[in-house]
């Protein structure tokens, strides 16, 4: 081991090394609370001033961090936001969790990557570690971060360590948070490894290793690929087995009574989140240079991406029965979250579900006690709507109430007694009831 990674460790060891967090959304805030948690110094660094200025008054956004928290870590000296990135030089490891979309057309935009390893490099000194979390295609750290980060004449292994480590957020997850999810790390060199490998075991219940940065890469993918294509599957035997007057719930009931070889996945209305309904074609992508057409994946991301449409039609069907029309009829949609009990609406499949109503004319609102307000996802730049107050008089003057997020804290009895029509997509209702279609 090297001079400078000796330093480091012995820096990480004793707690006395600073951290600092570039991206401080769903990723990034919850990281930096788990270094706090465990004694270390941290500065969060992001392009978002309003974001800053919340977080230095304590404020939260996100809402599994709370004011309480901040407040605690602010008072102690512990902590601060900056859209400074000159403070990137204070700093002895620095952990990037920014965005990582697609474009317009599919593929990969790294933009946000791109432009925080530039920054990085504008202020990078001798001994600092610098890991990407960010979910991504293999070989971005080596071939598209390294270059950047050596344009000014350090060295990645010998002045500086780089590694990745992906990031295994699950908003809302009771079960498992940021320091009791195990770790992959990867490093460009066995040194940036040891290295990253100390930091986060300060923090994490468990490291897992590999060989290279290309492989905690790959891993990730892998991860959510293997999510994308079963929910994808469950997804085609849900419009299979409704074709059939079969019930899929129950069947995958019935199936998960077995001890081995089956893992339970349950359909929906379409993916969402920052990960699974992106990452697979990251790899997609990626595989084209070496000539290799990933039919799997992309024929797994169809089906997942044409569920909002079968919501849709199942919704113009059960208007139909009833005598009457999509265009004018008002819907309510009960959740923007992409998932029940958090407040996170990236990629949400209810945004599409919203947008595909609006298009056919239909009269839109919306219900979520955790997302007020939509607006500003660059997907649906003129989707703009606040969250209404869910009543029965509400529920009754609508010609249709779509559940798109099953969060617990609805009343779905209350909902059915209320609506003269509920298009259930996620087996909220378990009982069959004349006003309810399953979608």
């Amino acid at each position: 081991m090297n001079t400078e990674a000796s330093k480091l460790l012995k820096k990480i060891e004793t707690k006395e090394a600073r951290i600092g967090v570039i991206g401080l959304g769903y990723v990034g805030l919850p990281l930096v609370k788990t270094f706090l948690q465990k004694g270390f110094r941290v500065t969060g660094f992001d392009i978002d001033p309003k974001k800053v200025d919340m977080l230095n008054r304590g404020r939260s956004y996100i809402r599994h961090i709370s004011a309480a928290e901040l407040k605690d870590f602010l008072g102690r000296k512990k902590f601060k936001a900056s859209a400074d990135f000159r403070g990137l030089r204070d700093v002895d490891a620095i952990l990037i969790c920014v965005p990582t979309p697609l474009d317009g057309h599919g593929s990969p935009d790294l933009s946000y990557v791109l432009n925080s390893t530039i920054t990085v490099a504008e202020h990078i000194r001798k001994g600092q570690l610098v890991v990407l979390e960010s979910t991504t295609y293999p070989g971005t750290t080596d071939e598209e971060m390294l270059p950047i980060l050596e344009a000014g004449g350090l060295r990645g292994g010998r002045d500086f360590f780089l590694a990745f480590s992906p990031e295994r957020e699950d908003p809302g997850n009771k079960n498992f948070s940021t320091a009791t999810t195990p770790k992959v790390v990867g490093g460009l060199t066995p040194d940036c490894l040891r290295v990253a490998k100390a930091l986060y075991d300060q923090i994490i219940v468990r490291t897992v290793p590999v060989s290279s940065t290309k492989a905690a890469e790959s891993t990730k993918l892998l991860e959510n690929i293997f999510r994308s294509v079963n929910i994808a599957l469950v997804n085609e035997l849900k419009m299979i087995f409704d074709r059939m007057g079969i019930d899929v719930w129950e069947v995958i009931r019935a199936a998960s009574s077995k001890p081995f070889g089956f893992m339970p996945f349950y359909p929906g209305p379409g993916l969402g989140g920052h990960c699974i309904p992106i990452d697979p074609f990251y790899l997609t992508w990626k595989a084209k240079e070496v000539d290799y057409q990933t039919k799997f994946i992309e024929l797994a991301g169809e089906i997942n991406t044409f569920m909002p449409y079968y919501v849709r039609e199942k919704t113009v069907a059960a208007l139909n029965e009833r005598g009457k029309s999509i265009k004018g009829a008002r819907v309510l949609v009960l959740g923007l979250a992409y998932k029940k009990d958090i407040d996170d609406s990236r990629e949400s499949p209810s945004l599409k579900i919203i947008s595909l109503f609006q298009k056919k004319g239909a009269k839109i609102c919306y219900n979520d006690p955790y997302v007020p307000r939509v607006v500003g996802h660059r997907e649906y730049p003129g989707l703009e709507l606040n969250s209404v107050p869910l009543t029965a008089a509400l529920l009754r003057k609508c010609d249709a109430v779509v559940i798109s997020t099953d969060h617990t804290s609805y009343d779905y009895g209350w909902i059915v007694k209320h609506a003269p029509l509920v298009v259930d997509t996620r087996n909220a209702i378990k009982r069959r009831r004349k006003n309810v279609v399953k979608a």
